[in-house]
């Protein structure tokens, strides 16, 4: 396994390299003058000009890559164009609110969408399983910025027990936007969960087992579910790579100090730097998560492992 994983380590790097070249590209085809948006309304020509040269962007766009791609070997993925702060400071206050925002709503996720989809999965085609699966359908379908706002009319505003937006590194503040970040993700984790542990509960070692007067709960949460987990873990995993990219509807309901606010006002501005070196950790993180979840399988099924 060890092998395995460094072989997947070592293969990131013309994975990110093709990634670098793509990134670049799309950022530079985004229409706008960042120059223009720099220098402000009232520059002239050549107050245009002046910041096209100190910001490199009159160069050649080969050129550019290859200063882009060199300083990101040095640990330099460059200068905001907005805040003139270095890229990775701009990232680095962001990165950690939005880390712990998706830790609190997988958390929400997985619990809810397991227990959903155990249950259904166990009473299918009675009132539980069509509750459960009225519950994932309506937790998929609700818009988040309809659910966010509702929330905090409910629990800021009208009950005054939770704060309505912002990060205040109390626990509170975590509350409202994780639970409505992560609803859809535990919408989907049960369905998910329903089927496969549906196939896996007609498999003849679950007959098995039963026939041995095992415990129907050790039978289903003991046996059944460990098997149909790797489906499941697949589905996680992605979700957490998407939710670690920042939700942009979210934080901008929350007033959310993440990476989703960043990249929108990023975009807006034009700033190419801070725009790279987010879709570049984003790019990194599912790369990442996608080893984490193949690691992952190796141990929820030991023949994997083996082979």
């Amino acid at each position: 396994m060890l092998r395995y994983a460094i072989k997947r380590i070592i293969g990131l790097i013309p994975t990110l390299f093709l990634v670098s070249i793509f990134v670049f590209l799309f950022v530079h085809f985004i229409p706008g003058d960042p120059a223009r948006l720099v220098a402000g309304q009232d520059a002239t020509l050549e107050d245009i000009a002046r910041v096209e040269k100190e910001l490199g962007l009159d160069q050649p766009i080969h050129v550019q890559y290859i200063n882009f791609i060199s300083g990101i070997f040095h640990g330099d993925f460059g200068t905001s164009l907005k805040t003139g702060r270095p890229v990775i400071d701009e990232i680095g206050l962001r990165f950690m609110p939005t880390f712990w925002l998706t830790i609190w709503s997988m958390v929400w996720a997985v619990i809810i969408g397991l227990v959903i989809g155990v249950i259904s999965a166990t009473k299918r085609n009675k009132w539980q399983d069509y509750l459960g699966m009225f519950s994932a359908v309506s937790g998929i379908s609700l818009p988040t910025f309809w659910l966010g706002l509702m929330l905090i009319q409910l629990f800021a505003v009208q009950w005054g027990v939770l704060p309505t937006g912002g990060m205040d590194h109390s626990w509170k503040s975590y509350i409202l936007p994780s639970f409505t970040l992560g609803l859809g993700v535990a919408a989907v984790v049960a369905r998910f969960t329903r089927s496969s542990l549906m196939d896996t509960l007609k498999e003849d070692y679950i007959r098995t087992g039963r026939a041995k007067g095992l415990v129907e709960r050790k039978v289903v949460w003991g046996h059944a579910l460990k098997n149909a987990m790797i489906p499941i873990v697949t589905m996680t995993g992605l979700q957490f790579g998407f939710l670690l990219g920042g939700s942009v509807v979210v934080e901008t309901v929350f007033n959310w100090p993440g990476l989703g606010r960043l990249l929108i006002d990023s975009v807006a501005f034009r700033d190419y730097t801070v725009i790279q070196g987010e879709l570049l950790l984003f790019s990194l993180e599912f790369i990442l998560i996608n080893l984490i979840v193949d690691l992952i399988y190796s141990f929820l099924n030991p023949q994997i492992r083996y082979d």
